[in-house]
Formats: C-alpha cells, sequence, structure tokens
C-alpha cells in the first residue's frame, strides 16, 4: 500500500522524463486532468510511433530558460479549461517526483501563459496518492532563486546560443507557421509563437512595453516574423510598429504591410515603378459603372473587393449586364471595388513567385479548378513547378522593391501584352510552392533575418 503525501495548494516537481529539475505546480483536485505549459507544439513521426516536439518555459515570465522536449503521443482529447473554452490537446505520459514519491502521470499540453502557473496537478494524477491542505503552500520545501539559477543558467546571459525571433500570427496550427519555427529552431535560434490577439502595449516616453497575455514582457526580442491576417491587418501593424520603435527588426516593417493591404493604393505605386499590371478601373458612383466597364475593355471583366483576399471577394462578370449587377451591388452597401480586365488567354493560370531578401527563391503555377477562373491554393487550384523567365523574375523583384517588402508572393498572369502583375501579398502561404518546388523557402525567411544582424550562420 502507497502512503499517501499530504501537499499544500502549490509545490515544486520535477519531471524526469523531460528534464525538467524544477517546475511549480498548482495542485488543484478540482481539475480532472493535468497540463503543462508548452510551446511550438509539432506532432511528427519517430519509429512507426506518433510522437510529439515542445518547448517548455519552466519558470513563470521567463522565456530565457527553454527546455526543449519530445515525448511519445498517447492520446488527443477535447479539455474543457477552466474559463470554459474546448481545446483539443496531445496528451503523453512522464514520471512526477514530489517530494520522495515518484510516480507516471498523464499530461495535456497547452499554452498556460495567461495562467499564474506553469504546470497544473488534476486529480486524475492525485487518486490513491496525494492528500491536499489546500492552506498550505510549498509544505515539501522550496526551490531558491539560487537553486534555479543553477538548474537553468538564468543569471548566464552569456549563454545565448541564437537569436531571440518572435512569429507574429494568429494560428500556430497553420503549416507555414509550423514551418517557419522549425527552420528557425534548426538555424540554432529560439523560435516563440505570439498570437497577435493575445499582445497588448504601454505607450509611454520613457519605458514602452509590449506585454503578452499573462503579463509577461516581450521587450527583448531580437526580430520578429509578421503573418497577420487581413482581418488583424490595422491591430497587427501596431504592433509591429511599437515592435520597431523598441528596436526589434521586423522581417517585413509596419508601412510596408499597410501599403501592400491597400490593392488601390499598391497598383498605383507599382505603376510609378514601372510594373505593368491589367487595364484597372475605379470609381466611387454607380453612375460611372457604364464608362468604368467600357474603360477596361467591357466585359467579361473581374471585379475586385478591395478588402479581398485568397480569391475571396473576386469575380468574374462575363457579360455587361452582369457587370453592372455586380457592381452596383457591390456599390449600394458602400463595397470599395476595382474593375479589371479579364486575361482571357491566360486560361486560369497564373503565377506564383517567392521573394526573400530582394530574390527570387521560389516559383509555382498555379492552374484554376475546371469552370473556376481563381487559381488560388485554397480554393482547390493545382500547383505545379514552372519555369520563369528573367522579365518575371525583374517584375516580382521590382514589385516588392517598390513596396518596401522582404518577403512577399507575387502574383503574374501571363498575357498576349506579356506578363502583367496581378498582387504582391506581403504573408503569402508557403504549404502549395514549398510542395510544389521542394525549396526550403521558411530557412530562407530566417537567413535573411541572419544577414540582418550579420549572424553566423550565414
Amino acid at each position: 500500500m502507497i502512503d499517501k503525501i499530504i501537499v499544500g495548494s502549490e509545490e515544486w516537481c520535477s519531471l524526469s522524463d523531460l528534464k525538467v529539475p524544477a517546475i511549480k505546480v498548482r495542485v488543484d483536485s478540482g481539475a480532472k486532468t493535468s497540463a503543462l505549459h508548452a510551446e511550438n507544439i509539432t506532432p511528427f513521426e519517430k519509429n512507426g510511433e506518433k510522437w510529439v516536439k515542445f518547448v517548455i518555459h519552466p519558470i513563470q515570465r521567463n522565456v530565457k530558460s527553454a527546455i526543449n522536449c519530445e515525448a511519445k503521443i498517447i492520446d488527443k482529447r477535447v479539455v474543457k479549461s477552466s474559463t470554459g473554452t474546448r481545446e483539443s490537446r496531445f496528451v503523453i505520459n512522464t514520471e512526477i517526483t514530489l517530494g520522495e514519491q515518484s510516480w507516471v502521470i498523464e499530461l495535456t499540453l497547452t499554452n498556460r501563459d495567461s495562467m499564474g502557473f506553469r504546470m497544473l496537478l488534476g486529480r486524475e494524477a492525485m487518486t490513491g496518492r496525494i492528500i491536499v491542505d489546500p492552506d498550505e503552500h510549498f509544505k515539501l520545501g522550496s526551490v531558491t532563486p539560487e537553486k534555479l539559477k543553477e538548474y537553468y543558467n538564468t543569471g548566464n546571459s552569456n549563454d545565448k546560443k541564437g537569436l531571440r525571433i518572435g512569429l507574429l500570427a494568429s494560428n500556430p496550427e497553420l503549416y507555414s507557421n509550423k514551418r517557419i519555427i522549425e527552420a528557425g529552431e534548426l538555424r540554432g535560434h529560439e523560435m516563440h509563437f505570439l498570437n497577435i490577439k493575445h499582445c497588448y502595449m504601454k505607450l509611454d516616453a520613457d519605458h514602452p512595453e509590449i506585454h503578452y497575455r499573462g503579463g509577461r514582457i516581450l521587450n527583448d526580442f531580437d526580430a520578429v516574423i509578421p503573418r497577420i491576417r487581413p482581418s488583424m491587418t490595422y491591430y497587427g501593424c501596431s504592433l509591429i510598429r511599437h515592435f520597431e520603435s523598441l528596436k526589434v527588426y521586423s522581417l517585413n516593417n509596419a508601412a510596408s504591410i499597410t501599403q501592400s493591404r491597400d490593392k488601390l493604393y499598391s497598383l498605383q505605386m507599382l505603376l510609378n515603378h514601372g510594373v505593368d499590371i491589367p487595364t484597372t478601373g475605379f470609381a466611387n458612383s454607380p453612375l460611372d459603372t457604364n464608362d468604368l466597364i467600357n474603360m477596361v475593355g467591357g466585359s467579361p471583366l473581374i471585379i475586385k473587393l478591395l478588402e479581398g483576399t485568397q480569391g475571396k471577394g473576386v469575380v468574374l462578370a462575363e457579360t455587361k449586364k452582369a457587370a453592372e449587377s455586380v457592381i452596383n451591388a457591390f456599390k449600394s452597401v458602400n463595397a470599395n471595388i476595382l474593375v479589371q480586365e479579364f486575361i482571357k488567354e491566360a486560361n486560369g493560370k497564373d503565377l506564383r513567385l517567392f521573394v526573400v531578401d530582394g530574390k527570387v527563391v521560389a516559383a509555382m503555377q498555379r492552374e484554376a479548378l475546371p469552370g473556376e477562373f481563381r487559381a488560388n491554393i485554397h480554393l482547390g487550384g493545382k500547383a505545379s513547378i514552372v519555369k520563369v523567365t528573367a522579365e518575371e523574375k525583374k517584375i516580382a523583384i521590382k514589385a516588392t522593391k517598390a513596396l518596401n517588402l522582404k518577403v512577399a508572393g507575387v502574383d503574374i498572369i501571363r498575357s498576349s501584352k506579356g506578363p502583367l502583375l496581378l498582387e504582391v501579398n506581403s504573408s503569402p502561404g508557403l504549404e502549395g510552392i514549398e510542395g510544389a518546388t521542394g525549396k526550403d523557402i521558411a530557412g530562407e525567411m530566417i537567413k535573411a533575418i541572419e544577414k540582418n544582424f550579420k549572424w553566423l550562420n550565414l
């Protein structure tokens, strides 16, 4: 029979399988499952089995002490948090040591930055082993700050082996975001996923700061990589400007992203830099619809919402009457639109050239599904490797320089007049183009940051 140990509502424990010598844990019999704070959670296969790798920051509000971990996945479960939120989490087994006793428990992996403890011990892990005295704290002993420094080298700034890079985005599960994190770690850098919605800023003449949910201060990053979805452009660019004011390098700066998201303004800038585009019209009043249609060569024509992305908000009007109906419908709800000539000879194909730091690092051809005119991968378009011409490369590089972007996806269409630029995307996806070309584009993005810092890996 196992002797039960009496513990307080908070204790220090160790996780030997994960090489965590000390971590503060909240002991909560009201919670069913146990949870561990983990970042950069990435599943992978090892010897035919499902494993997961992740990063632990065992000390609250200290991201310099980082432990890279791997563990076999035993399950994936939907867990309801204390706030009522349901989340799908990976479950692992690991040995825990509390006081003089050690046993194996199940742990779910999740982001606990907004919580007061990096680890939660639930009742399933306590059954038959623990009695909780909620009035007690650290009944089994405390870990001193000196001991923590010994464990984690928290006081030695010379241990830094790579740059500290934040990925500023919304969804850690997206292929592109996972690849960027992976590429940075492979090149020896400390990578952190920063959810845009969890960041907030302090504007102060003497001590400006950026905070992360839970109170963590983000002022000590070397660089950030913005991956901002269109709906978060205003807030995301505000954050980037604040990072820039703190002398944090941003791979694409806030001003460049802002102007690239304004389709009309970016096309005007591109024309001013000698980049050819399809004939385009823009008007404010429905009274000008007829002339607007005529100025782009009549029907069929393309109608685009200025705020659209990934092919959304793009309509092909095959007749003049259809064009008038769509344009007037958009105008009736005060939507800003562009009308653009339809390049019939492209046959539903366009090119995506990926530019990093002034060089075309990869290119693919996108082909629309039968009956569809939009070639976007998100809409089911097929990606294939393609040989682009010197002129097409020149257009892509000129376009990114015109908008002052370090990273961009440049969309070009082949017409009877020659290659024409369709759009420049400041947060281009990686999945389609890496899959089609086999190129390590995420690695090229990390190299561009290293080049800015004259890093040795370069």
